[in-house]
């Protein structure tokens, strides 16, 4: 089979030009891409338990058979998987304007998230994306550290010398600083009842059974979704009447579009459930991994440590770590670089998916309007022809100057372009905090040849919860 490298022509098949796609479940023309080579797998099931079984192993015997353009059949339909660089700037920059976030999407999380940022498309996304942005501007920002400042140090005070399971414990604490700096509500019973909705509509979002029957993790996740809708309906009414505060939540409910007006109460509680959801997840996968990864490289433990402490100056009198200042971020250079190291090893967004609403050309291939496409996150971030040893840790290769060399899409752990992470900043203030608050106080150990093994999609995660202790220093 012909590699990527080794096409001199573009190939396509007759298909009906005049077929635009309106909505995800628009079928694609028969035959329209029986020119993409690929594996259809078992009848009626596909590849869908095959790849789900180990998604690295399955793309890397993909593009070994087929080149890095490779139709899959999995999960009821086709999807065409481009995996390079560049096929991730062709799909995420989009400057063409090709391919809808929306639809790509719209088969997994329509039912629990539509119409949150991520499952808009072109100027609706645009317009909501700048409203909502005001709540990263640095007032709120600087709200959000205080918070997560005070509900990290009380939470890991509790993990001192005692072995324990880290993904559920940070998995709890990410809800709880949510509760706090989302939606400003004190840790308690409301609190446990949202993070339980969320919990079911996460669960439900990559659930077999794609319809609400009775007893099903997706009619936990629909209940779910009503319960919170309900709520925050009436909490964008009531902030709206008596003001909020600085937590994102009162920002979304008082955010205008360009031409002053308010977002709709609907939109602004689609954005919220959306933007709860994809912030939790994500940062408990991304700090898991970067937990896991200084316990296996304890020097590394040693530079962030020094680090920090220059930054806060360590201990107060009481023996307890100083909190980490919103002006300090910043300052937090090798961090930064170990987390974004975390972030290329086990990328907490392994593939991203768009439909493409035009005929578009990549590889040699012409690619029809309507056709699901793919692009591999984890897959690049391992590919030797932008990473020196990519099964090593190291960090340093995040330093400018390694940055500027590399092709610019090699990386994208937050997407990019004009979907590109609104929360990015977010996430890499709450992860130095938390490093600020454990490495001034702890070191990070495991067992002696532990190596966990980890569920690597929907959202990595490791499937014993690791086991770590927190020795104190």
């Amino acid at each position: 089979m012909a590699t990527l490298a080794e096409k001199t022509e573009t190939v396509s098949a007759p298909h009906d030009a005049s077929f635009a796609p309106r909505h995800w479940t628009d079928r694609l023309p028969d035959g329209a891409l029986d020119h993409i080579p690929g594996d259809a797998g078992w009848p009626m099931v596909g590849n869908t338990f095959k790849m789900l079984a180990d998604p690295p192993k399955f793309a890397r015997e993909m593009i070994e058979r087929f080149g890095r353009v490779y139709k899959n059949k999995a999960f009821g339909g086709w999807q065409v998987a481009l995996v390079g660089a560049e096929a991730n700037e062709l799909m995420l920059f989009d400057r063409n304007k090709v391919f809808s976030s929306e639809q790509g999407w719209g088969p997994v999380l329509d039912k629990l998230f539509p119409r949150g940022l991520m499952l808009i498309d072109f100027d609706h996304h645009r317009a909501d994306r700048r409203a909502l942005s005001i709540a990263f501007k640095p007032g709120p920002m600087r709200h959000y550290s205080g918070s997560l400042n005070r509900g990290i140090a009380q939470e890991v005070d509790s993990w001192a010398d005692q072995p324990m399971k880290f993904y559920p414990a940070i998995k709890k604490l990410t809800l709880d600083l949510a509760a706090d700096s989302f939606i400003g509500i004190e840790w308690g019973p409301e609190a446990d009842k949202i993070n339980e909705a969320f919990v079911y509509m996460v669960q439900a979002s990559v659930a077999p059974i794609r319809k609400p029957l009775p007893f099903t993790l997706m009619r936990k996740g629909v209940k779910g979704r009503e319960f919170l809708v309900d709520y925050f309906t009436k909490e964008t009414l009531r902030r709206r009447k008596e003001g909020g505060g600085q937590d994102m939540f009162s920002q979304f409910a008082t955010a205008t579009r360009e031409d002053g007006e308010l977002l709709p109460v609907d939109e602004v509680v689609d954005h919220m459930n959306f933007l709860m959801m994809a912030a939790h997840d994500t940062i408990t996968s991304s700090a898991t991994s970067l937990i896991y990864l200084l316990a296996r490289h304890p020097e590394w433990q040693d530079k962030l440590r020094q680090e920090i402490l220059a930054v806060t100056g360590g201990l107060d009198a009481n023996g307890k770590p100083r909190d980490l200042a919103y002006e300090d971020l910043g300052k937090l250079e090798l961090t930064e670089m170990a987390f974004k190291e975390a972030l290329r090893m086990i990328p907490p967004v392994p593939s991203m998916p768009r439909r493409a609403l035009k005929d578009f050309e990549y590889g040699g291939y012409t690619i029809p309007a309507g056709t699901q496409v793919g692009i591999n996150i984890a897959m690049v971030h391992q590919m030797e022809e932008y990473w020196d040893e990519p099964e090593k840790f190291d960090p340093m290769r995040f330093t400018p100057e390694q940055v500027k060399a590399r092709h610019k899409y090699a990386w994208v752990p937050f997407g990019g372009g004009a979907h590109m992470c609104l929360g990015l900043h977010f996430a890499y203030m709450q992860v130095k905090i938390l490093m600020a608050h454990l490495l001034t106080r702890y070191s990070i150990e495991i067992e002696e040849g532990y190596d966990p093994e980890w569920k690597p999609w929907p959202i990595p995660q490791p499937k014993d919860g690791l086991n770590v202790t927190f020795k104190s220093l």
